[in-house]
C-alpha cells in the first residue's frame, strides 16, 4: 500500500499540513492570522486542529461561521463595544469564511488593536475579495497571511518514498491532490468529487458576491483556459471565443484568481515596467480541477496534453514547496521573439534560476544562449521524471 492511501478518510486531511508548525507559533503574538485558499482543501479542519490543542490546554474558544447569516451580521459594521460583547471571555476567536463579512478588515483591526496578545483571532477565507481587499490597509502590521494549497507531495509522502510516488504519479497528474479526491480510492468516485467541485462550488463567491450572473461565460472561460495551460493567453482571443468583451474576460480571470482557481504568471523582463503590458500564462491550482472542467480523466497514454499536465503539476508543486519551506522568490516564465523558452524562472537573492519541464526523459535541450546573456548570474536546469522530487519535495 502506498502512502497515498494511508490517510484518515473521515478527516479528509493529512496528519500534518506544511504550514501547521509556523501557524501555531504565531498564536498570541498580537497579530490576526488569515488562512487563505481554495474551497474544500482543509482550511477549517487545519484551524480547528490547532485550536483544539490550545483548548485542551485551557483556552476558551469562540467559533463564528460566516455562512450563517446571524454570525455574519454580528461582525459586519459593528463598533468595538458591540464586538467586545460578541467576543466575551473567549481566548481564541475563529471566524470561518470571513470574506463574507463586508467590513471584515475594520472588524479585525478594532479587535486586534484592543486585545493585542491577550486574544487570538484566526480567519479563514476561500476568496480574497473582501478578506485581502478589505484587510490589506486596515491590518497593515496586524496580520500574518498563510496560503493553503491542495495537498503537496511533501504532505502526501512525508517519508519521500520514491517507489510509492512513482506508482501514484499518473493518478496525481490526472486526479490532482484535493483532499476529497485523494481520500477516494475509486477513480469514479474521484471523478464525481472533482466534477461536483468544478461545477459551481469553486466559484460560488464570484456568483454570490461579485454580481456575476452569467455562469455559462465563467464555465466557457474556464474551459478555454484549461485548454491553454502553459501557453500565453490573449484576452482578445478569449473574448471572441466565449462571446464577451475583452474587459469582461480580464475581470473574470481576476475573479477566478482571487477565488484560488487559477493564477497568472508574467513573462520575465529586465525592464520590470514591461511586465504589465505583455501576455501572461494561466495555470490551475490543481490538475484534477482542470481535467474536470474539460471532462477528461483519460489515462496518460491516450492523452495529447501530458506535457501541459506535467508543467502545471510541477509549477504548482514548486509553489507549495516555496511557501512551506520559506524559499522567497518571484516567479516568471521567459520567452524570446525567436521562441526560445524557459517554463519557470525564479528570481531570488539576485540570481535567476531557470527550469525547463520535460516529461520525456530522453530530451536534454541545450541552455538557450540568450538566457545566458540575460543576466550576470543565471542557472538552468531541466526537470523531468528522473529528478523532479528534489525540485518539489
Amino acid at each position: 500500500m502506498s502512502e497515498l492511501t494511508k490517510f484518515d478518510i473521515t478527516m479528509g486531511i493529512l496528519n500534518k499540513r506544511g504550514i501547521e508548525d509556523a501557524l501555531k507559533a504565531d498564536f498570541f503574538t498580537g497579530k490576526a492570522i488569515l488562512i487563505l485558499g481554495p474551497r474544500q482543501i482543509g482550511k477549517t479542519t487545519l484551524a480547528n486542529k490547532i485550536i483544539r490543542k490550545f483548548e485542551a490546554a485551557g483556552k476558551k474558544v469562540l467559533e463564528l461561521n460566516c455562512d450563517n447569516p446571524t454570525d455574519r451580521e454580528s461582525l459586519d459594521n459593528r463598533n468595538l463595544t458591540f464586538l467586545q460583547g460578541i467576543v466575551g471571555d473567549a481566548d481564541i476567536v475563529f471566524i470561518d469564511e470571513g470574506q463574507k463579512v463586508a467590513t471584515i478588515g475594520q472588524t479585525i483591526k478594532l479587535l486586534v488593536d484592543f486585545y493585542r496578545e491577550r486574544k487570538q483571532f484566526i480567519v479563514t477565507g476561500s476568496s480574497s475579495f473582501n478578506l485581502l481587499d478589505q484587510t490589506n490597509e486596515a491590518l497593515t502590521g496586524r496580520k500574518y497571511v498563510y496560503n493553503l494549497y491542495p495537498l503537496s507531495i511533501a504532505e502526501l509522502y512525508p517519508d519521500r518514498n520514491t517507489l510509492h510516488i512513482s506508482k501514484d504519479l499518473e493518478t496525481l497528474l490526472v486526479y490532482g491532490t484535493y483532499p476529497a479526491a485523494i481520500n477516494n480510492k475509486n477513480f469514479d468516485a474521484k471523478r464525481r468529487v472533482l466534477e461536483e467541485l468544478s461545477s459551481s462550488q469553486l466559484y460560488k463567491d464570484i456568483l454570490e458576491f461579485q454580481g456575476v450572473k452569467d455562469t455559462s461565460a465563467i464555465r466557457n472561460l474556464l474551459k478555454a483556459l484549461a485548454l491553454q495551460v502553459g501557453s500565453e493567453v490573449s484576452y482578445t482571443e478569449l473574448s471572441r471565443r466565449i462571446g464577451v468583451d475583452k474587459n469582461t474576460v480580464a475581470r473574470y480571470i481576476d475573479l477566478l484568481e482571487k477565488s484560488f482557481i487559477v493564477f497568472r504568471v508574467a513573462p520575465y523582463f529586465v525592464n520590470k515596467r514591461k511586465e504589465i503590458s505583455k501576455m501572461k500564462k494561466v495555470y490551475f491550482y490543481d490538475n484534477g480541477i482542470r481535467n474536470a472542467i474539460i471532462h477528461n480523466f483519460n489515462a496518460l497514454d491516450v492523452r495529447n496534453d501530458v506535457g501541459a499536465l506535467w508543467e502545471n503539476f510541477l509549477f504548482v508543486e514548486r509553489m507549495k514547496k516555496r511557501a512551506y519551506t520559506n524559499i522567497y522568490a518571484h516567479q516568471y516564465f521567459w520567452r524570446t521573439y525567436a521562441q526560445k523558452e524557459i517554463d519557470l524562472v525564479e528570481e531570488r537573492d539576485g540570481e535567476l534560476f531557470g527550469y525547463e519541464f520535460k516529461w520525456n526523459t530522453t530530451k536534454h535541450p541545450k541552455v538557450p544562449r540568450d538566457w545566458q546573456l540575460l543576466h550576470s548570474n543565471t542557472h538552468y536546469t531541466i526537470i523531468n521524471r528522473e529528478n523532479y522530487l528534489d525540485f518539489i519535495a
